[in-house]
């Protein structure tokens, strides 16, 4: 019985005791696996995501097939560099998110040095005032420091799990935050669940996590979120304008209505003519107000 066994590559080349080098099995020295981690973070800082693989052959049938009996004492195989470029549109929508003030928090189960380089290419991580905290130091880092974490202006959270997920979005929200988060997989429901907004992927996500979210994202594309926060603040401005001139006419139709009561004037208007103005004169003008594009700036 063969076991074959792929995964984080450190996490991988951990549990390994030999190695498949030069055609040959061989002992896995800390010399060795030293070349094999250099290797892993140069590919890592290229932005791929990176795969190990590994072997075991089985002295005998095991009874369970658990992790805890099979995957140690495995035979390192080599890695498997994944280059998944963000989509071209999304530097831009990262810009333009900055520019209306809304802030972006990278969390993701990558490595630290793949999700930093990514973070740079997208312009998440723009200056040196930044922080990358990995799932095993989050695990250790108490709620008070968390919080501290979270007031540095870029951040970027690698190898986290889907708790930790959860506890960033809380820790957000307890400082006051309005949070939108995206999630794909069943285990991101309590962490869309738990933000102001939970947005879930339509093309990869599961549908738990399109029940559980608040928004789906048909093709899967951040650029879209942004697109959609455009969308939603040319629709409050055009209705902000769509009260102040329903208000500004109403108005003036009152004060003739109190000058008619007060001074006793001859009655302004009849019945038919308010009709014919709030029917006729109102109803064009105000639709086309609730279909003005953006204004310039309204991501600004």
């Amino acid at each position: 019985v063969i076991a074959y066994v792929k995964g984080a590559s450190h996490e991988i080349l951990s549990r390994c005791a030999t190695a498949y080098w030069d055609e040959q099995v061989v002992p896995l020295t800390e010399e060795l696996a030293a070349q094999i981690r250099a290797q892993i973070d140069a590919f890592a800082r290229e932005a791929y995501r990176v795969l190990a693989i590994a072997t075991r052959t089985l002295p005998e049938v095991p009874k369970k097939y658990e992790s805890s009996a099979i995957e140690n004492q495995l035979t390192f195989i080599g890695l498997v560099a994944i280059l998944d470029p963000p989509r071209r549109e999304s530097s831009e929508a990262v810009r333009k998110a900055r520019g209306a003030g809304i802030r972006i928090i990278m969390l993701t189960g990558d490595h630290e040095l793949t999700a930093e380089a990514i973070a740079r290419k997208v312009g998440i991580i723009t200056s040196e005032d930044y922080a990358v905290i990995t799932g095993y130091q989050l695990a250790e880092t108490s709620d008070e420091d968390l919080s501290r974490i979270l007031e540095t202006p870029e951040v970027v959270f690698a190898r986290i799990n889907p708790d930790q997920k959860l506890r960033i979005v809380r820790a957000l929200r307890t400082k006051g935050e309005t949070v939108a988060v995206t999630g794909d997989g069943v285990n991101d429901a309590p962490a869309l669940l738990e933000a102001d907004i939970g947005i879930a992927m339509g093309m990869s996500g599961t549908d738990v996590a399109r029940e559980s979210a608040d928004m789906v994202l048909m093709d899967d594309n951040f650029a879209s979120i942004v697109n959609g926060i455009e969308q939603g603040r040319a629709v409050f401005d055009n209705l902000k304008k769509f009260i102040v001139y329903v208000f500004c006419h109403n108005w003036a139709e009152l004060m003739t209505f109190i000058a008619f009561i007060i001074l006793h004037t001859p009655l302004p208007l009849a019945v038919v003519q308010v009709l014919a103005i709030d029917l006729i004169l109102e109803i064009p003008p105000s639709l086309s107000l609730t279909l003005e594009p953006p204004e310039p700036g309204v991501m600004e």
